[in-house]
């Protein structure tokens, strides 16, 4: 079993089998089995890259992660789901957990009967065999281009919101509250060249959080930058438990009397931070502070319905349609309210 001809969306997570696969051997049947190289090497790879570890494996959580502890693996892994139900479950719960899309996911197994259940309950996810985990860093989707700091980041990032949905269950208040212990920072700036690759990046990993779906490259971005008839902001978010990094992406063009929002996405991992709107508030007020009307392009996709809801929350309403395209404008000239749970910082150039 292969991967799809086409490769689809990059590929944000690799979700491992254990035994016989990471390592040669069972853990409970006493085996003491040490990492296939080849497996570490991937691991590494990928990593550094960017791309998420998870696993589905057979067997008893305690076990295999004392193992993957034994060989300094653990903190590899963003999830775990160790146990005896479909493995397509497992992977579903993986997605849900990392609140990324099922056709961002890749598996890797030994068992031929394993990989075919996967693919038969989730055809979006791509499946490897595990003697293939070797080539996995030279295929093309799972290659998001030059590293940046965030890639390298990543996966404690992750980690780092393992800890922050821990603190969120023993918190033992409502979700608002726990939202506003967090001391959420937004941090909105004009986009700079030491930005253009994560901006960049952004663009091909984001879909669920994305109006429009555009992605740009370097030179594009550049050129944008450099418009005068543009702004291109990116946005940084922080809270008590550390720094997420640039999560959120703006492209604004100014048309006549209208602010036009070209593009709006944000990383699904601060989707539960309510920060979006935020952004897209602040993005209002500048406009109206400008006397511009601010409008909003929209194109649907398969994942991306709850940016609509956002723009229709935040005032917006529909203009123009065109098939799946819509424009949409807000006709209030009030400004939104500000943000109860995140302090927002201006680090715009003007």
């Amino acid at each position: 079993m292969t991967g799809p001809a086409v490769p689809g969306p990059l590929v944000k997570c690799l979700v491992w089998d254990l035994d016989d696969t990471l390592w040669d051997g069972v853990v409970l049947e006493g085996d003491r089995p040490v990492p296939r190289p080849g497996a570490v090497a991937a691991l590494k790879a990928l990593d550094e890259r960017g791309v998420l570890h998870a696993v589905a494996s057979r067997g008893e959580h305690a076990a295999a992660l004392a193992h993957l502890a034994e060989h300094g693996l653990h903190r590899m892994f963003c999830a775990l789901e160790v146990g005896w139900g479909p493995k397509s479950e497992a992977v579903r719960r993986i997605a849900a957990e990392l609140n990324i899309g099922l056709d961002t996911i890749a598996f890797t197994d030994n068992d031929a009967v394993e990989l075919a259940e996967v693919a038969a309950a989730l055809p979006q996810v791509r499946c490897y065999p595990a003697e293939r985990v070797g080539e996995l860093a030279a295929l093309p989707e799972f290659r998001p281009g030059p590293v940046t700091p965030e890639s390298r980041r990543r996966r404690e990032a992750y980690l780092t919101e393992r800890r922050r949905a821990e603190a969120e269950r023993d918190f033992g208040g409502s979700s608002a509250r726990f939202l506003a212990s967090l001391d959420l920072e937004l941090t909105v700036l004009t986009a700079t060249e030491a930005d253009l690759e994560r901006a960049r990046e952004l663009t091909a990993r984001t879909h669920q959080l994305n109006t429009t779906g555009l992605t740009y490259d370097v030179a594009e971005l550049r050129a944008l930058c450099a418009s005068p008839g543009h702004d291109v902001l990116v946005a940084r978010l922080r809270d008590r438990f550390g720094d997420y990094g640039a999560i959120g992406l703006a492209v604004v063009a100014h048309v006549g009397g209208d602010a036009v929002l070209e593009l709006l996405l944000m990383s699904c991992r601060v989707m539960s931070r309510g920060v979006g709107s935020v952004l897209l508030g602040d993005i209002v007020r500048d406009a109206l502070e400008r006397g511009r009307r601010p409008v909003a392009r929209f194109r649907r996709t398969p994942v991306n319905q709850v940016m609509l809801v956002t723009l229709r929350f935040a005032g917006f309403e529909p203009v123009e349609r065109d098939g799946d395209r819509m424009l949409l404008a807000r006709p209030s000239p009030e400004p939104p309210a500000p943000p109860a749970h995140v302090r927002l910082v201006d680090g715009r150039q003007r």
